[in-house]
């Protein structure tokens, strides 16, 4: 069973429906509906940290349960407001970009390093197009030794980071978008770090033809 932190955001349920697509059974919890410790206790095979509202430090319990997911050692994948407070989790800042990006398609680039415990981005292409919907980011100057980025937007924008020594990751864009190529395949391989199996390629293929490919029909219209 997988936890799924709401904070208070309709992606939410847009995460449950292709994590269950890949075969999990996925539990959803407010980020105020219990303490950390208890979401720990009960065991979850993985965390994932929804979108939402506001800033890290207003989210709920979550940067109390991506500690307490670390001294556990239980997986956890944060998604843009998740991505943004595990940096916070650490000491990191998070700053306003300017202008937001919300809705927009943005090419990412995987960042090649043999820091970070494990890859979730394995699965995808070096280069793919993700949905951002976001008016706050990581401020790199302020990023620990003990995260490393793991994925940028072609001006520099972090769009990715994991931990060195845990598996706790993080990615700024929306995976569960339906304009964001290689979503399933993320949450494919965060499945796999957890332990719950691997997903067939066939499994992907399929999947992955519902994506709509809006980086190919409007190529013009990609935010760097």
């Amino acid at each position: 069973m997988f936890v799924l932190i709401d904070n208070y955001d309709s992606f939410t349920w847009n995460l449950w429906h292709f994590l269950s697509d890949l075969g999990a059974e996925v539990e959803i919890l407010r980020n105020d509906a219990m303490s950390a410790d208890d979401v720990i206790t009960r065991n979850p095979e993985g965390i994932i940290i929804s979108p939402g509202p506001g800033t890290p430090q207003n989210a709920g319990i979550t940067i109390d349960l991506i500690r307490a997911a670390k001294n556990a050692k239980t997986p956890l994948l944060g998604v843009c407001l998740g991505h943004q407070a595990l940096a916070a989790a650490f000491g990191a800042e998070i700053k306003r970009i300017d202008p937001p990006v919300h809705g927009k398609l943005s090419m990412v680039e995987k960042t090649r390093s043999n820091a970070v415990k494990s890859d979730v981005l394995a699965l995808c292409p070096d280069a793919f197009p993700v949905t951002r919907y976001h008016s706050l980011v990581v401020d790199e100057a302020t990023l620990p030794a003990e995260l490393t980025v793991t994925a940028r937007t072609k001006a520099g924008v972090i769009m990715g980071i994991s931990h060195n020594n845990a598996e706790l990751h993080g990615v700024q864009f929306h995976p569960e978008s339906i304009a964001s190529v290689a979503g399933y395949r993320i949450l494919a391989q965060f499945l796999k770090i957890c332990g719950h199996g691997i997903t067939s390629g066939e499994t992907l293929d399929r999947l992955e033809a519902q994506i709509l490919r809006l980086d190919q029909r409007f190529p013009d219209q990609m935010h760097a």
